[in-house]
């Protein structure tokens, strides 16, 4: 018998995934997700991971624990290799006495020790854990998780993921990391202007509503998730996002009608749609020249539906896989998290973990 937690603790939502393995076959697996910003007070990250370990395993005693992490880029931390450090050290502090393993940009489990010792070979490296995750059901092809903050687009040829880029910057430039979320992303960032009343209007560059204030509106999410904080820290009714994205051209809800503000609301989808897809054109640009197959695209993450399909629908791809019809619905939001507590599962257990979906 093993047990096992796997995290993926990021700068705004730490993500836990609980799983009993016996004989090689997963037993039991549950996962917890909390909104943690970590920029607000990092010295309070401790406490979050034994919140979330004591709702998920209770008392029961850990054999491992696997870990990666995307927290390092807040500005919480003067530099990467600070908020690594720092997140390593928590995690010791939490699980003393349980051996923890770090994954780093190859898809490999170090022990936190090597991991502390070459911070940027774990910083962000949450993508391979997901990627990992998928090649152990799909061994050809582009997985695209479409998160709270931004967007991962992850190649898999032969089961074995093969991103062209291993840092965020890196992948920033080959189209592998599309800095554009579900929930978090400033509508400033993603449009210069929108059309309104028949003409083109500048935006401003204030956080006056985010991604999660379009979407719903849009109808794409519910209220319940949408599960960060607001620009102005007021409610999650449709009238109250509405209100901020009315904000965005300096304006208001008696200002605007409601039919205005939809039109605006559209348009920054449709934008941010371009703006995976565009990444997304990237990655399957240079995996067509790797195999001869048709690659299909693994969709999740909360925004795999009304960004991620749209995209590769926009690009006429013709198999879309929806992670979320093989998976139960929480392991699709926490798939980083889930794939780093196999790994470690696997790799006590000294073969690979019987997952069935």
């Amino acid at each position: 018998m093993v047990t096992v937690i796997g995290w993926d603790i990021g700068g705004a939502n730490t993500k836990a995934a609980f799983i009993r393995t016996k004989s090689g076959s997963v037993e039991e697996l549950k996962t917890a997700i909390e909104y943690f910003p970590v920029w607000k007070g990092p010295d309070k990250l401790a406490n979050v991971l034994l919140t979330l370990k004591e709702r998920l395993s209770g008392t029961s005693k850990l054999d491992c624990v696997g870990l990666t992490l995307t927290a390092e880029l807040s500005d919480a931390y003067e530099t990467k290799q600070k908020g690594v450090n720092h997140v390593l050290t928590c995690a010791t502090q939490v699980f003393t006495g349980v051996p923890v393993f770090v994954l780093d940009v190859d898809a490999m489990l170090r022990p936190i020790e090597s991991a502390k010792s070459e911070p940027l070979r774990v910083a962000a490296a949450n993508w391979a854990a997901t990627g990992w995750l998928v090649s152990q059901l799909i061994k050809n092809c582009v997985i695209i998780d479409v998160g709270s903050t931004s967007t991962s687009i992850i190649p898999v040829v032969d089961g074995r993921i093969v991103a062209a880029g291993k840092t965020d910057l890196e992948k920033l430039k080959n189209g592998e990391l599309v800095y554009t979320g579900s929930l978090r992303t400033n509508v400033a960032a993603i449009v210069s202007f929108v059309p309104l009343k028949e003409g083109a209007v500048r935006v401003s560059s204030e956080l006056f509503a985010q991604s999660g204030d379009v979407h719903l509106i849009l109808g794409n999410i519910m209220e319940e998730e949408y599960t960060t904080e607001t620009a102005d820290g007021r409610g999650k009714t449709r009238r109250e996002a509405m209100a901020r994205l009315a904000r965005v051209v300096c304006a208001d809800v008696e200002m605007l009608a409601e039919q205005e503000i939809v039109q605006i609301a559209r348009y920054v989808h449709s934008r941010q749609i371009e703006q995976v897809a565009e990444g997304l054109s990237q990655v399957y640009s240079r995996i067509e020249t790797l195999t001869a197959e048709k690659i299909p695209l693994v969709v999740t993450g909360i925004g795999k539906d009304f960004i991620a399909k749209t995209a590769a629908q926009k690009l006429r791809i013709a198999k879309i896989i929806d992670l979320g019809k093989l998976v139960r619905k929480d392991l699709v939001v926490a798939s980083p998290a889930v794939g780093v507590a196999l790994m470690a599962a696997s790799k006590l257990e000294g073969r690979i973990a019987k997952w069935t979906p």
